[in-house]
This record gives structure tokens, sequence and C-alpha cells, in this order.
């Protein structure tokens, strides 16, 4: 099976969110040591995930969109901005361009919930992937989880 048959798609139902959260239990807890009080918070029960699967089920990414009153603390107040975050793809499936689409479809999101731009909190290293993807980084270098990370932001 080619990890290239994939689908992306908003996580409608519960199953689709254990897939979104066993993601970042990979990646974010089990690879990068954040613990799993700061993974997981109020605002997963408000946000809009998205998931990238394989055809047999398998999931190899995803991300979360807040919006109105959940995004206001992460975007200074601005309730036109939503708030990308938790972006994760497994291992096995990096350089896929999964991430991409992953971002486009949180994009695709904030264009139907009418935002005028999205913001995130990128881990320096990940600065260039979203450069590429028409991000611009602005603010100082702070810590979040005791790694370096940097706002961005794009206009839609």
């Amino acid at each position: 099976m080619s990890l290239l048959s994939y689908a992306v798609r908003v996580a409608e139902d519960p199953a689709d969110r254990e897939l979104c959260f066993a993601v970042r239990k990979e990646v974010f807890v089990a690879e990068q040591g954040v613990p799993e009080d700061l993974e997981y918070d109020a605002y997963d029960a408000v946000a809009v995930h998205v998931l990238a699967v394989r055809e047999d089920g398998v999931p190899l990414g995803t991300g979360r969109l807040l919006y109105g009153a959940a995004a206001a603390d992460k975007v200074g107040g601005d309730l036109t901005l939503g708030s990308l975050g938790r972006l994760a793809v497994t291992q096995e499936a990096r350089g896929l361009g999964i991430g991409v689409a992953l971002v486009r479809a949180i994009e695709d999101a904030a264009r139907a919930l009418g935002l005028a731009a999205v913001d995130l909190h990128a881990q320096t290293h990940a600065l260039g992937f979203y450069e590429r993807l028409g991000y611009e980084a602005y603010g100082p270098e702070y810590l979040e989880a005791g790694m370096a990370h940097r706002g961005m932001r794009r206009a839609l």
C-alpha cells in the first residue's frame, strides 16, 4: 500500500478525533516529549480538527483550527484571525506533502468561517515550511512547551 494514497478531511466524528489525538500522541508526546497534560486541552472540544488518513484507515497527520473566543488569547483578541495549531505528521509520512495538504485544509476551514487570516505558533525548525506556504514570521522567539517558537501569519 502506497503512503501516497491518502485523503484529508475535517474530523467530524469521535472516531476521527481519536485518530487525530493518536497522531498528536505519537509526534508531540512520544517523539518530542511534550507532557500529555499540555498536549490536550479544553480547546480540543471546540476546534476544527483536520485529519490525513491512508486508504486503509491509518492516520498520517492532523492539525486544528481555533476561531472566535477560543482563538482570542492566541491572536491578541482579533476575532478575524484563526489560530492554526497542533500540526503533526507521523514520521513514516513526512516529506510526502501531507503537512501542506493539512495546512491548506485548515485555511479552507478558516475561509469558510469568514476569517481574514490564519495565525500560528511555529516551532523554529518549521519556519521555512510555513514560509513556503505564504506565512510571515513576526515578533521575537519564545519558548512554548520548552521548545523555541515564533509567531507567523498568513492573510487569506
